[in-house]
């Protein structure tokens, strides 16, 4: 760790995240433009364990002293709906509203998870004829006006995208962009001054260090990482972004795990899982966890985790990216 990171974490305990978000931009003279709270993979169904974590989520968040903006949610918004039957999705949806969306006080933004995708792995068509079918039942239930989609918030451009492209042979999902969503990014980044900094929203990292270790990746003597996990059309996404110097950072959950990984000047941050293990716990060395992220009038962030524990209210907070 960097020393001025390990700074930054020892001290956090001491002055609180306020403070050291104040002190960073008053040294640079940079004002801070947005601060935004980062959720992702909730995983919510019925059930005690998940309603006491998520309560104890939204008391964290509504308790901090320097208040967010809004909320984004990268989505796996319920346990899954890829394999599990209208009514259990219904019910899961419902558990979603009354524990989490009716009780947030914040403005909230959403992208589509994979487990938020209902029936593609049900292999039925008579349910393909459902109007609720693959992600329409999501993008109803989160309120956002397409599958994918952009939005301006105080002088930053936000551009969320729909990570699951459906896998007819297995009726399953790989992430990727379809040839629809990609032309309309190359559009709305075409369209978007030059001189506005960009952070780019997707369930699934286009690209991520963590997903080398989800999961015994090297036993064949080679690294072989999943499309499923990190976007299989990274390198096409990454040469875009390269005409873009104005694309700051992407966020994403998907894989439960935590990395900043720097391509090409652009901070790709994975920031881990509001349910841990799916409220087991640690997944690996990462327990639940959510991520704090002040914007600039610059273009820099400060980012953080905060690590919450989802029985009992104490949190430790980590810095692990930012380029302030």
């Amino acid at each position: 760790m960097k020393r001025r990171n390990f700074l930054t974490t020892s001290l956090i305990g001491l002055l609180g995240t306020s403070a050291l978000n104040l002190r960073a931009s008053e040294k640079k003279g940079n004002k801070r433009s947005l601060r935004f709270v980062h959720l992702t993979d909730m995983h919510i169904q019925p059930g005690a364990i998940q309603e006491r974590g998520i309560q104890n989520l939204l008391d964290e968040i509504h308790s901090m002293n320097d208040k967010p903006d809004f909320v984004i949610n990268t989505g796996d918004n319920i346990m899954d709906s890829l394999k599990r039957s209208k009514e259990n999705t219904e019910d899961q949806w419902e558990s979603w509203r009354n524990s989490f969306r009716s009780k947030l006080n914040y403005e909230l933004y959403n992208c589509i998870g994979n487990h938020d995708i209902w029936g593609w792995s049900l292999k039925d068509k008579q349910l393909e004829k459902d109007p609720l079918y693959g992600k329409n039942w999501a993008v109803k239930e989160l309120g956002i006006p397409n599958r994918y989609y952009s939005i301006d918030k105080k002088g930053w451009h936000f551009i969320f995208l729909d990570s699951s492209f459906f896998d007819e042979e297995k009726h399953s999902y790989t992430a990727k962009l379809d040839k629809e969503q990609f032309n309309w990014l190359e559009k709305d980044l075409k369209n978007t001054s030059a001189k506005t900094p960009v952070c780019v929203v997707s369930h699934i990292p286009i690209i991520s260090t963590s997903v080398f270790f989800d999961g015994d990746n090297e036993k064949s003597g080679n690294w072989k990482v999943p499309g499923a996990w990190m976007h299989i059309d990274a390198r096409k996404i990454k040469d875009l972004f390269s005409d873009y110097p104005n694309i700051k950072l992407a966020i994403s959950g998907h894989v439960h795990l935590a990395d900043k990984t720097n391509y090409l000047g652009i901070d790709y941050l994975c920031n881990g899982a509001a349910c841990g293990a799916w409220w087991l716990g640690k997944y690996q060395e990462f327990p639940p966890m959510y991520a704090v992220i002040d914007f600039f009038e610059d273009g820099s962030f400060h980012s953080e985790l905060v690590h919450y524990n989802w029985k009992h209210k104490n949190n430790n907070i980590n810095t692990i990216a930012s380029n302030d």
